[in-house]
């Protein structure tokens, strides 16, 4: 694995992780107004994707990293507007991630 994406790889690994925890407790309340959880599912998905293009470092690292940039930002902007501590963490590993992303993109 190249080392290079070590901090991006981490990133995603969290971001995954609080929004299935954000995820799961939305889907408990019942109580979203906006596109929370459904946007915890997508960044799920693309925090994966990211994480699996960067372990192969294949050629399409940066394509998939400004993918789950954009949906980490989808997401952040969408927990964040809730007052739950599960989804203010959520929103702060996405913004994390997000940045990690488009570090990786730059290279």
């Amino acid at each position: 694995m190249n080392t290079k994406y070590q901090e991006c790889i981490e990133a995603c690994q969290v971001c995954l992780v609080d929004c299935q925890n954000c995820l799961v407790n939305m889907a408990a309340t019942k109580e979203s107004k906006n596109d929370c959880p459904l946007c915890c599912v997508a960044c799920i998905d693309a925090c994966l994707v990211c994480i699996k293009s960067m372990v192969a470092g294949n050629n399409w690292v940066a394509d998939y990293c400004k993918i789950c940039a954009e949906i980490c930002e989808w997401c952040a902007e969408q927990c964040g507007q809730h007052d739950h501590e599960h989804c203010k963490k959520c929103a702060a590993s996405c913004r994390r991630c997000a940045d990690e992303c488009r570090k990786i993109m730059a290279l």
